[in-house]
C-alpha cells in the first residue's frame, strides 16, 4: 500500500492532463519554454520598459518555444523509432537467413570458364 502511494506521489500532471514524467519530450519542451519566456520577456522589457506588454511577450515566448521544442523532439523520436525498426528487421533477417542460399551477404561465385579455351 505504501508503494502505491509513493508511485502516485511521483506523478506530476501539468494542468491535470499531461503526465510530464511519462510523456516523451514533455519535460524538455516545458523547460525550453520556460527559458524562452524569460528571455523574451526580459529582452522586451529592457527594450521598451513596458511591464504588461513584456508579460504578454513572455507568455507568447513560452507558448511558441514549448510548441517548437515539442514538435522538433517528437519528429526526432519518430525518425529514431523508424530507424530502430529497420535495424531490428535487418538483424532478424540476418539471423533467419544466415547460412542459407538466401543469405544476402553471401556473394555468388562468378562463373569462370571450366577449362582453357
Amino acid at each position: 500500500m505504501a508503494e502505491e502511494e509513493d508511485g502516485q506521489a511521483k506523478e506530476f500532471k501539468l494542468l491535470g492532463i499531461l503526465d510530464v514524467q511519462r510523456t516523451p519530450c514533455a519535460r524538455d519542451a516545458i523547460l525550453h519554454g520556460a527559458g524562452g519566456s524569460v528571455a523574451a520577456g526580459v529582452l522586451y522589457f529592457l527594450a521598451t520598459s513596458r511591464v504588461k506588454r513584456s508579460f504578454d511577450v513572455g507568455f507568447a515566448g513560452f507558448f511558441l518555444t514549448t510548441l517548437g521544442s515539442w514538435f522538433y523532439c517528437r519528429i526526432h523520436h519518430a525518425k529514431l523509432r523508424v530507424q530502430q525498426r529497420l535495424i531490428q528487421e535487418g538483424i532478424k533477417n540476418k539471423v533467419m537467413y544466415e547460412g542459407t542460399a538466401l543469405d544476402p551477404t553471401k556473394n555468388p561465385k562468378s562463373e569462370a570458364p571450366s577449362g582453357p579455351s
